[in-house]
């Protein structure tokens, strides 16, 4: 095919957007409903996967080390800690500091038999990056010769991991499910185009065009559409994304802190919305088209 009939097959499809408006406007009005849910849901998962991160860094772990180490010992021990794979921060807790902050909280009187004499063991409080494989890490901690005991937070490590996993499931679920309803109808609503255009079709068929010369204004027609349906899509979910995060941050303050910034990801999503809509255009109208093409023109009139 020479460039001139491609490029004449190319305007076709976008006159064809502009003589099918109605319709046109009905498909791109799908793709925005299903690209803001979408993007809502990516974000949404984006967004807790985020604070799930951030109260597992700022849940610390106690590791206490045996009472009778000298200062050196307790040293060497946190630097075994911190060679650990999982583990990101090891802050040296002195037990002097502990009972300081015992007594500080329960009165000196709960400890004036103790005398110079410190029960309270040295710690490291240490934060890990993967609360996932909370317990293999504590597993590898307790092997550290000098290490006593390690508070348990694992419940609170198994509920922010599930919580975590359930959210991006459920986003992958139903971005799955909104990717192929978009196929569906806008195949459908394409379809419904093209048995309106069905002599057109005809015409073109009796007189000896091809397939592809038949088929490429359809796929042309659903690639803007889709384009155009991504393009409004980003502006909506900008707006919409910033006006809840206003009034989640003026409910929850904790929000503000822990939100993504939708201007860091804004151009990544309209570059992933402006592909998945020419994508699943073109694919809406190469499938719309295919039945007309396997019949003669009188078929397609159904003469």
């Amino acid at each position: 095919m020479q460039l001139s009939g491609l490029s004449y097959l190319i305007k076709e499809g976008f006159r064809n957007v502009w003589a099918n408006r109605i319709m046109s406007i009905a498909s791109i009005c799908v793709l925005i409903s299903c690209f803001v849910l979408t993007g809502s849901a990516v974000l949404f998962s984006m967004n807790v996967s985020r604070l799930v991160d951030k109260v597992g860094n700022s849940n610390e772990t106690t590791v206490y080390v045996k009472n009778d180490l000298s200062k050196i010992e307790a040293a060497y021990v946190g630097r075994e800690i911190k060679k650990l794979n999982n583990v990101t921060e090891v802050i040296y807790y002195p037990k002097d500091e502990a009972l300081k902050e015992y007594k500080d909280k329960l009165g000196d009187e709960v400890f004036e038999n103790l005398k110079d004499d410190n029960p309270l063991p040295d710690a490291f409080k240490i934060t890990m990056d993967d609360l996932s494989k909370y317990n293999l890490t504590v597993e590898k901690i307790m092997k550290i010769n000098g290490v006593d005991t390690v508070s348990n937070r694992s419940d609170i490590a198994r509920k922010l991991t599930e919580l975590n996993n359930l959210v991006q499931t459920l986003s992958t679920v139903i971005i799955i499910a909104l990717a192929v309803i978009s196929l569906f109808i806008i195949s459908n609503t394409i379809r419904a185009t093209m048995h309106n255009r069905r002599f057109e079709i005809s015409i073109m068929k009796s007189v000896g065009a091809t397939d592809a010369f038949v088929r490429i204004p359809f796929v042309v027609e659903g690639m803007a559409l889709g384009f155009a349906g991504a393009i409004i899509s980003t502006i909506a979910l900008l707006f919409l994304y910033d006006g809840i995060m206003r009034i989640a941050s003026g409910l929850f303050p904790f929000i503000a802190i822990t939100s993504i910034p939708i201007t860091s990801v804004i151009l990544g999503v309209l570059a992933i919305f402006c592909a998945a809509g020419i994508i699943i255009g073109a694919l809406s109208g190469f499938i719309s088209i295919r039945k007309y093409l396997k019949k003669e023109s009188k078929e397609i009139l159904g003469w």
